[in-house]
């Protein structure tokens, strides 16, 4: 058999094997490693590369390699997920680089981490000053979770304790003019349902780049040729005045209450009433 053929022959095999390989070790092999998943990777890979190349004839001792590698990998998985100690001791700890504000130097000289490169990292999370951070940690996969003080936090309807419904992830059931009929199922709806809406909107299935059904229960449909089937409402320019000075107030209101100061208290609370005395005036009429 001429090399270059033996060599297409064990690439395949090698690409199989290696496919197979990393589906039994998971997804986290393919996104965030701890350190022995990251030896374990360059190990796999370097040995594949080896038994797509390597014309001698013990190249089939790269797949017991292989097997051997996984093998560990996935038992010393199984160990970590009943051992915190071990699991520490594998995947290592995260590291807290900032608390209340405050820098801490050991920490930043044990991750090897300059402060440049941490700044860059708060930028990366919309974080511009280090005074505005309650909590910083590096988790072990190099990562950096921030967690804002409160008065830096943007407001949600928790903190405003307001009681919002339910809201449902819109349901995609045609893809590609294919219909997804498994999704389509669970939405509650089916083929029949599909194309009579289509229909209603001189369409057919072909036609469909992609099409969701919302939380409304309406079908919103995207064309190959790039249009919105229905085309997105305009907003009157009254209803966004006052959806924009209503999340003001609403961050005024969060200002007042958690202001420590009395004068600051005092100007959010005067600035308030202003505010609502020019709601009320722009209120959208029914």
């Amino acid at each position: 058999m001429p090399d270059w053929l033996q060599i297409v022959l064990r690439t395949m095999v090698a690409i199989v094997i290696l496919f197979v390989l990393t589906k039994l070790l998971g997804k986290r092999q393919i996104s965030e490693l701890s350190l022995f998943e990251y030896i374990t990777g360059i190990s796999i890979g370097n040995i594949a590369a080896y038994i797509s190349l390597d014309l001698d004839n013990l190249w089939y001792l790269g797949l017991i390699s292989l097997v051997v590698w996984v093998t560990v990998s996935v038992g010393i998985e199984f160990v970590t997920m009943k051992n915190k100690r071990i699991r520490d001791f594998v995947d290592g700890k995260g590291t807290v680089l900032i608390k209340d504000g405050q820098l801490d130097k050991k920490s930043l000289h044990k991750e090897r981490m300059t402060l440049d490169e941490l700044l860059e990292q708060l930028r990366k999370k919309d974080v511009f000053r280090v005074a505005d951070v309650e909590f910083a940690v590096m988790e072990a996969s190099g990562e950096l979770n921030v967690m804002l003080k409160k008065e830096y936090q943007p407001v949600t309807a928790d903190l405003l304790g307001w009681k919002v419904s339910e809201e449902k992830p819109p349901v995609t059931v045609v893809m590609d003019g294919q219909t997804l009929q498994d999704e389509l199922q669970a939405a509650g709806k089916n083929e029949g349902w599909l194309l009579h809406e289509l229909k209603k909107n001189h369409m057919k299935l072909r036609e469909v780049f992609l099409a969701q059904i919302d939380d409304n229960n309406q079908l919103i449909i995207q064309t190959t040729n790039g249009k919105i089937i229905p085309a997105p409402k305009q907003m009157k320019a009254a209803d966004r005045i006052f959806q924009m000075t209503s999340q003001l107030e609403a961050e005024l209101k969060q200002l007042e209450q958690s202001s420590t100061n009395e004068s600051d208290r005092k100007k959010y609370e005067s600035a308030l009433k202003h505010l609502q005395i020019g709601i009320d005036g722009m209120k959208p009429k029914n």
